[in-house]
């Protein structure tokens, strides 16, 4: 497969604005649903903590095992095809949750909901980059991720406006977007598919999915059953098994779910360590900050939004810069950097916030450090984990990526579930922001393992990649 000469692809611009408004309108979803959980609560009144965080972990879940098989599918059948078919059950799939008459109801459509996601997101980094230039492919993934940031700093204060009207409203919302961008991205995207063909592993793929569940429910279930509790050691034994069989179809699936072969390129294997490490924190304090301010600080939902805005706001702002760095300095540099400042921003909301309310003392300033170590990151999570690809293996390649962030925020979700469901007390949320810092930290490490060593021949599932 050649990929299209950036200034040869017709309707260029309509082309990246539909690629980034899938990408925004899919961050956008989790982190407006977020601010939605006290609503939620209280819509549900017998459910759970550990209940409600299904709604997220369920999404988490389907998302990361669909990924690599959807990204496999996507470079085989045409990432066009792939993204709008995504992006139209995504739009779908929120009506339905919007009309969900019960908890249950609304987990399941958000379980759909997230094979939209699945469906979408690889093909767009594989659809976006095709349309620039080599050398400004750094400041291309800066872009892409710029749009998780965008609608990162967005989900809290529309998110707290849109749930005064409903909780319903955070997943309408997406509606009139999805529906422009079906329609607008039928006319201007250009297909772009790989010559071969080779069937995705969708075995492997519900090998992941309930591998990651497994673990999931451990961990959300562990404070309530009881660590030592035949269920929560049986959910543990069952994602080991799931592990170890996702090892043997890796190794022996001629297009798995976890390419062995991608994972060889060092940079790629240790992008996608850290951003499961990154993301768990991540994930971490998404849900933990809305629940921090709203519980032990009283703040009504759409306050919590506005509050929680300027740490996303500043990671929006500092992506692109990100990415330009990134070319520059080398991921490795800049993503550790970014790293260790988002761990830095857990650390001191840990020894900082107390139960009296001191927003602009204690919350902001490490909101705002934390948001700048996003910013920064994830470009070079994402540069380092694809960028060593070749074309033909960008879709995939993100899909990985994507997986590795996905099962990350699963897992920070499931943490704070478990630390706050039980005693959602002020040393539980420091318990979480501890548990943040450590993912931050843990991840900046692995990215200093990172080597940029710029253009060279990789080998990859037979291909050779620049």
């Amino acid at each position: 497969m050649t990929p299209p000469d950036s200034g040869t692809v017709p309707r260029r611009g309509w082309s990246i604005a539909v690629v980034l408004t899938g990408v925004f309108v899919s961050s956008l979803d989790l982190f407006i649903v977020n601010i939605a959980f006290p609503d939620l609560a209280r819509s549900f009144p017998t459910a759970t903590l550990s209940d409600l965080s299904w709604v997220l972990s369920v999404y988490a879940i389907t998302f990361a095992a669909l990924l690599a098989p959807a990204g496999r599918w996507a470079d085989q059948s045409g990432r066009k095809r792939a993204f709008l078919a995504g992006l139209a059950l995504f739009t779908l799939a929120s009506a339905l949750c919007a009309a969900a008459p019960s908890l249950g109801w609304l987990v399941a459509a958000r379980a759909l909901q997230a094979v939209g996601g699945g469906l979408m997101l690889p093909s767009s980094l594989g659809l976006l980059l095709p349309l620039f230039p080599l050398e400004r492919r750094g400041a291309a993934v800066g872009l892409w991720s710029a749009m998780g940031g965008a609608a990162a700093a967005l989900g809290p204060p529309v998110g707290g406006l849109l749930v005064d009207a409903g909780w319903q409203w955070v997943f309408l919302v997406n509606l009139p977007v999805g529906v422009a961008g079906v329609l607008v991205g039928a006319w201007a995207l250009r297909e772009v598919r790989e010559e071969s063909r080779t069937s995705p592993d969708v075995l492997g793929a519900l090998v992941l999915a309930v591998t990651v569940g497994a673990l999931v429910a451990a961990i959300v279930q562990g404070e309530t059953w009881g660590w030592t509790d035949v269920r929560v050691l049986g959910l543990g034994a069952a994602g080991l098994v799931g592990i170890a069989l996702s090892a043997v179809r890796a190794v022996r699936h001629p297009a798995p779910v976890i390419e062995p072969a991608i994972l060889r390129i060092r940079a790629v294997a240790l992008a996608n360590v850290a951003t499961m490490l990154f993301f768990a924190g991540f994930g971490a304090m998404a849900l933990g900050a809305v629940l921090f301010l709203t519980q032990i600080w009283q703040h009504s939902v759409l306050r919590a939004g506005l509050e929680m805005a300027p740490g996303p706001l500043m990671a929006a702002v500092c992506a692109i810069p990100g990415g330009l760095l990134a070319t520059r300095y080398g991921n490795r540099l800049v993503g550790c950097a970014g790293s260790l400042l988002f761990a830095g921003g857990g650390l001191l909301w840990a020894t900082a916030t107390g139960a009296d309310p001191a927003y602009a003392a204690d919350f902001l300033p490490a909101g705002i450090i934390a948001g700048i170590g996003s910013g920064l990151a994830l470009p070079c999570l994402s540069g380092a984990a694809t960028l060593p690809l070749p074309p033909e293996r960008f879709a995939t390649g993100t899909a990985m990526v994507s997986m590795c962030r996905q099962i990350g925020l699963a897992l920070g979700a499931a943490v704070v579930a478990a630390l706050i469901g039980t005693r959602p007390d002020l040393a539980a949320f420091h318990a979480s922001w501890y548990f943040m810092a450590a993912c931050g930290l843990a991840g900046g490490v692995a990215m200093l393992g990172v080597r940029d060593t710029g253009p060279r021949l990789v080998p990859v599932a037979g291909a050779v990649a620049r």
